[in-house]
């Protein structure tokens, strides 16, 4: 099952992808893909013969983020071995955690904003993981039953603001449209082992990033089930996963994205999204 919204910002159509790759309308069985639907869905969708839905055209239609703003985005850090290397920090015995604001979340081929005040813009690209039902001290072996599906994350970063500003990292996660997400939400079923996903990552036609999932320090179902210990996770919460290597604060000397530029990435199952990078008027 591959969720998607399809549409201008604030009246996309909720979509399911069929067999052919054609997009097919659910608003006549939901009234978006949100927190309070994504509960429902999977019973909504349930024997539907998705052919027979209606045609949404994707041909020159703008692809939105594939659910609803979340109430809340975590965010995993330092989860890949050779990326803790790359930015010369030990490898964490425990996951990471900081959040971005919900209001970064946007589609997957949205502008990334430049602020004047920015100096040191990043790329990522994540592994996101999108929760179906509310997990509480869930254990790992009963993690994927809270876990909708998968999707492709640009978790975009203000360096200069995260590392060098002072307090919590999530100073430079937070800007709006830093956090592209989509084009699609993937279905468990569907992606077979999260944990082994090629992915990778663009900048100006250049590529920065070339990892795998299976180098994940701390693998999805574990990380479900360990946030979980200290927070009760909603329908609908955005799990971004980390980064392999290659990000611009990592080259020698650094690379830092300005107005002008573009990011394309993707994960293998997951789909592909592009952004250009536009000064904030």
């Amino acid at each position: 099952m591959k969720l998607l919204r399809v549409g201008e910002f604030g009246r996309e159509t909720p979509c399911i992808l069929d067999a052919t790759g054609t997009a097919r309308s659910i608003a006549g069985l939901v009234t978006d893909i949100s927190p309070e639907t994504i509960p429902e869905l999977a019973d909504r969708l349930d024997g539907v013969d998705v052919s027979t839905l209606p045609v949404v055209p994707l041909a020159g239609a703008r692809l939105g983020s594939p659910m609803s703003q979340p109430r809340n985005i975590y965010c995993i850090g330092l989860n890949y071995t050779d990326h803790a290397k790359e930015a010369g920090l030990p490898v964490p015995d425990e996951p990471i955690l900081f959040n971005k604001s919900s209001g970064t979340f946007c589609g997957p081929n949205d502008d990334i904003l430049h602020s004047e005040k920015m100096t040191k813009l990043d790329w990522e690209v994540e592994l996101g993981i999108v929760i179906s039902k509310a997990a509480f001290d869930v254990p790992v072996e009963e993690a994927a039953g809270h876990i909708l599906g998968y999707t492709v994350v640009n978790d975009v970063s203000e360096r200069a603001w995260q590392m060098e500003r002072g307090g919590q990292w999530a100073k430079g996660k937070s800007f709006p449209n830093f956090c592209p997400t989509g084009p699609y939400i993937v279905s468990g079923d569907e992606v077979g082992d999260a944990a082994a996903l090629p992915m990778w990552l663009d900048v100006n036609g250049r590529r920065m990033q070339s990892g795998n999932t299976d180098t994940m320090i701390f693998r999805p179902d574990f990380i479900v089930s360990y946030l979980s210990e200290f927070l009760r996770l909603e329908p609908g919460d955005l799990i971004c996963t980390g980064t392999p290597p290659g990000v611009g604060a990592g080259m020698k000397p650094p690379v830092w994205l300005k107005p002008g530029d573009s990011v394309s990435l993707g994960i293998e199952g997951l789909g592909s999204q592009g952004q250009n990078v536009v000064p904030l008027k």
